[in-house]
């Protein structure tokens, strides 16, 4: 069998792992022959690819980023590709194609698979919105390093007195807002959700301050919005592939807090940190699991599926269920949480 695999959209700790197992499970235990195809979809429709073997993934386990690039592609040219598939397949001989990527990357592919390409999905997003799977690798690392930033944030905001606005990703879900958060005992969790009250945030770091303690750390989903008539707060444009640019509420928020309640409010915004560097433990695992499975399940001609994690087990389900709806932070989360803060 001659399997390609392509990293589309935003990068990911653990995309590395995926493929590494991919090859491990492909070229070792079943003598195929891989192919990498070079920045995500741009390079599966341009025919730019290279061959993978063990040397080629050799060492890159615990890499962040992908060896094999990624780039976002316009949703007309995929519509051509689309139109075309059986002149695709037929130029690019391969027997199954394993994309990895989140909801976007997903959504080329089911458009792929119901055009008839053998395709087999890896979900990763570290923002852990896809709906069809409990967990997405990069998920686990990004929690991690957006708690450690808060953990070292709170030291210098107790020195100085201030209050700090960490903004962390996750466009309109806030599943890192609300575990990096609670892990790092953030006084405040803002998530895309549910609109915030911007008095309440005030009134919660005043009652801090006259207990003397006269610090906060607030913890913002940059999808996160102020409730209605609570502060100003504009909407962003939309980019070319559909996406709204943002506008900054962790720094819309440091700079109205502070005129509000005459404290100094410092924004920190993590950004792309959260998904670069070394993958976790647990997201290598994950992610060398999705990469084995979607190996096996080419083999079994489980195309237009993908792979997902229910429970401890890896399962396949179907590729359109991946993008149906997003898995957004459930009431009884936001409960919880507001129990604890």
């Amino acid at each position: 069998m001659r399997i390609g695999v392509l990293t589309a959209g935003g990068d990911c700790p653990g995309l590395n792992a995926v493929i590494r197992s991919v090859v491990h499970r492909a070229v070792v235990d079943r003598d195929d022959e891989v192919i990498g195809f070079e920045d995500g979809f741009k390079g599966l429709l341009e025919g730019r690819y290279r061959p993978l073997d063990l040397n080629s993934v050799s060492g890159i386990l615990a890499r962040g980023g992908t060896i094999l690039g990624s780039a976002r592609l316009e949703r007309d040219r995929l519509r051509d590709a689309c139109d075309n598939s059986e002149e695709l397949m037929a130029r690019l001989g391969i027997d199954a194609l394993i994309p990895i990527g989140g909801e976007g990357t997903l959504t080329a592919a089911t458009m792929l698979s119901d055009a008839g390409l053998p395709v087999v999905g890896v979900p990763k997003t570290i923002d852990n919105d896809i709906s069809a799977t409990d967990r997405t690798f990069g998920f686990d690392t990004a929690v991690g390093v957006a708690t450690e930033a808060m953990d070292r944030l709170k030291t210098t905001a107790e020195s100085h007195q201030r209050v700090m606005v960490v903004e962390v990703m996750g466009r309109h879900a806030g599943w890192i807002a609300l575990e990096a958060g609670m892990a790092g005992g953030a006084h405040g969790i803002c998530l895309p959700e549910r609109p915030f009250a911007v008095d309440e945030l005030c009134k919660m770091i005043e009652e801090r301050f006259s207990r003397g303690k006269k610090f906060a750390v607030v913890c913002v989903a940059e999808g996160a919005r102020p409730a209605e008539g609570s502060m100003d707060y504009g909407k962003g444009t939309i980019d070319q592939y559909g996406h709204e640019r943002f506008v900054g509420i962790g720094n819309r928020l440091a700079t109205e807090l502070e005129h509000r309640i005459g404290t100094e409010a410092r924004p920190v915004i993590l950004g792309h940190v959260q998904r670069g560097g070394t993958p976790t433990a647990y997201d290598r695992v994950l992610a060398t699991r999705f990469g084995w499975h979607a190996v096996e399940a080419a083999h079994r001609g489980d195309f237009g599926m993908m792979t997902a994690l229910r429970g401890t087990d890896i399962v396949m389900t179907p590729l359109a269920d991946a993008t149906r709806e997003l898995k957004t932070v459930p009431q009884d989360r936001m409960d919880e949480t507001e129990a604890v803060f």
